[in-house]
């Protein structure tokens, strides 16, 4: 069955840095990509994600606010796995 598309929004993208807004509706995805820059995710929800990853599934909790970082190479799939929607922004470094 086929996820509705997660809707991005740039906000930024210069020389150093590229910020997105993600919107998920309920049940979206990313789809399958590989991060080719280390970046930070900083939540504005509160709620869950799911992460296909190459090594299976793994629930991600986040918290509003709560800003976490990832190296280049990340390969997964995200899904909105709440009941709303769930949004972040993400800042890759160039």
């Amino acid at each position: 069955m086929a996820r509705p598309q997660a809707s991005p929004t740039v906000q930024i993208d210069n020389d150093r840095v590229k910020v997105t807004e993600w919107r998920f509706a309920p049940g979206a995805e990313t789809g399958w990509h590989r991060h080719g820059m280390d970046y930070v995710v900083v939540p504005m929800t509160t709620g869950s994600l799911l992460l296909e990853t190459p090594q299976g599934e793994i629930k991600s909790p986040l918290t509003a606010g709560l800003s976490y970082t990832r190296l280049t190479g990340v390969e997964h799939n995200v899904i909105n796995d709440n009941a709303y929607e769930f949004v972040f922004v993400e800042i890759e470094l160039k």
